[in-house]
């Protein structure tokens, strides 16, 4: 994506007077400050408007030409803003200024009150601190959806002794500064994760946020609202805003996994953003801007998708600015041993055995397997010796290497948990890593299995190149 200089937030005020007078010295003091606004004669228009916007505050009267005086159809606009809008500063007016009534309007969930004739001075201090405040709100909802996608803190080390990965870290080190777009190639298992990781890591948006989505475990129907986001309301089950993750990336970088497996319906939606880096969320008419570096992985063969018209040509020139190709762990045996000491290490840890080391046969037999599942199965093999072997030296035999068999003896040893991320392993080693079918042998559906893996840590697993 081409970058873009960054653009400040424009603070839209929604005035909602039936004095046509009011309206317009309003929006002309407002104007003057430099705040936009949109102005609505009653309380349904005053709905409508809102509707579908952005807003950074609401001033709105408390008494309309139905009712003068109790202020009545104020408090119920005030109201239906607020389940419309909860998050939205709402500041009241009122000619007819009481104490009950403010208390009233402050009770219901008004922000702050201004008495007509209003003071210029004193209105625009208090529409500048709650648009303040909303716009810290924004920023504080956004850290916490970054927290719940798991941005990660630290990012470990992993082990690049070999000559296949020495040239590619020598080609990541020279292309990780740019804002160019890199399409990670590789197998299933080989770590494409950790290299995107490893590539915002060394760019110039370090300290912006990684944010990872697996578009193979995107359901189509909810792909706008979860890439783009979505304002309250915008479908039957939109009960709040939600922020979509290129949002979330502003800034930042935004790494799409398994992005072969974006159904064709939604490849144009992800081409536009990428071309200008435009974008609306759901039910929402306003378009924002985001500031994203790209970086995309897949096992899978675009070009041969192109030509099968599976995917578009115009997305893929988009997404392969560079490529960057992971070698299959049988093509760099100078990293299998330390991997493999490094993930038993781990794993030994984790199941809270000590001084788990291996043998030299079973240094010899890793070195002569074929590795068809590349990191993730060495990660998975290491796993299984840290919690079947009954001694601390892990020999050949207790490697169990091309078989399951040591492990499925030991299930009954297991806990569920143990046994469901086994299982899990198994139907991905056995259908060699296609999700389809190792979710229709475990008899659920694809979403559930991606849940399942990335409870168990199996999505990160493609991820870990190795780490020391």
């Amino acid at each position: 994506m081409t970058p873009r200089p960054p653009r400040a937030h424009e603070a839209t005020v929604l005035i909602a007077d039936d004095q046509a007078d009011v309206r317009a010295a309003l929006r002309l003091l407002l104007k003057s400050e430099g705040i936009a606004s949109i102005a609505a004669e009653g309380a349904q228009a005053a709905l409508d408007a809102a509707r579908g916007r952005e807003l950074a505050c609401a001033l709105i009267d408390l008494n309309y030409t139905r009712d003068t005086t109790s202020g009545a159809e104020g408090l119920g606009l005030l109201a239906r803003l607020r389940e419309q809008a909860p998050e939205l500063p709402i500041v009241v007016m009122t000619a007819w200024s009481s104490v009950p009534l403010v208390v009233e309007a402050m009770r219901r969930g008004a922000s702050d009150f201004i008495e007509k004739p209003w003071d210029n001075t004193r209105l625009l201090a208090v529409l500048r601190a709650q648009i303040a405040l909303g716009e810290a709100a924004r920023r504080q909802r956004r850290l916490e959806a970054e927290n719940a996608l798991l941005r990660g803190d630290a990012m470990p080390g992993f082990v690049a002794e070999s000559p296949a990965m020495r040239k590619l870290l020598d080609m990541l080190a020279r292309i990780a500064p740019s804002d160019a777009n890199v399409l990670v190639l590789g197998e299933n298992g080989t770590g494409k994760g950790v290299i995107a990781q490893q590539l915002h890591a060394r760019s110039t948006r370090a300290e912006r946020a990684f944010i990872k989505v697996n578009m193979g475990g995107i359901a189509e129907s909810v792909f706008e609202s979860e890439m783009f986001g979505h304002v309250r309301g915008a479908y039957t089950d939109a009960r709040s805003e939600r922020i979509g993750r290129f949002e979330l990336a502003d800034g930042g970088t935004l790494f799409l996994d398994e992005v072969g497996n974006i159904p064709p319906a939604q490849q144009a939606k992800l081409l536009r953003v990428l071309e200008d880096g435009e974008f609306e969320r759901l039910g929402s008419s306003r378009t924002q801007h985001a500031d994203v570096r790209l970086i995309a992985a897949t096992n899978a063969d675009l070009a041969a998708a192109v030509a099968a018209g599976r995917f578009r040509k115009d997305l893929l020139y988009r997404l392969n600015t560079v490529e960057l190709h992971l070698p299959p762990l049988r093509e760099r045996r100078e990293d299998i041993v330390p991997m493999a000491r490094s993930f038993l290490a781990a794993s030994a840890q984790r199941h809270q055995r000590t001084d788990m080391r291996l043998a030299m046969d079973a240094e010899r037999a890793l070195l002569a397997y074929a590795w068809p599942g590349n990191v993730r199965e060495l990660r998975h093999v290491m796993e299984r010796a840290a919690l079947l072997c009954p001694a601390g030296v892990v020999d050949a035999a207790a490697l169990a290497l091309g078989t399951a068999a040591a492990a499925g003896a030991a299930v009954e040893h297991m806990t569920l948990e143990q046994g469901e991320a086994w299982l899990v392993r198994r139907a991905l080693e056995r259908h060699a890593d296609n999700l389809q079918a190792a979710a229709d042998a475990l008899g659920i559906t694809r979403q559930a299995l991606y849940r399942r893996m990335e409870k168990h840590g199996l999505r990160d697993a493609d991820d870990a190149t190795g780490s020391e």
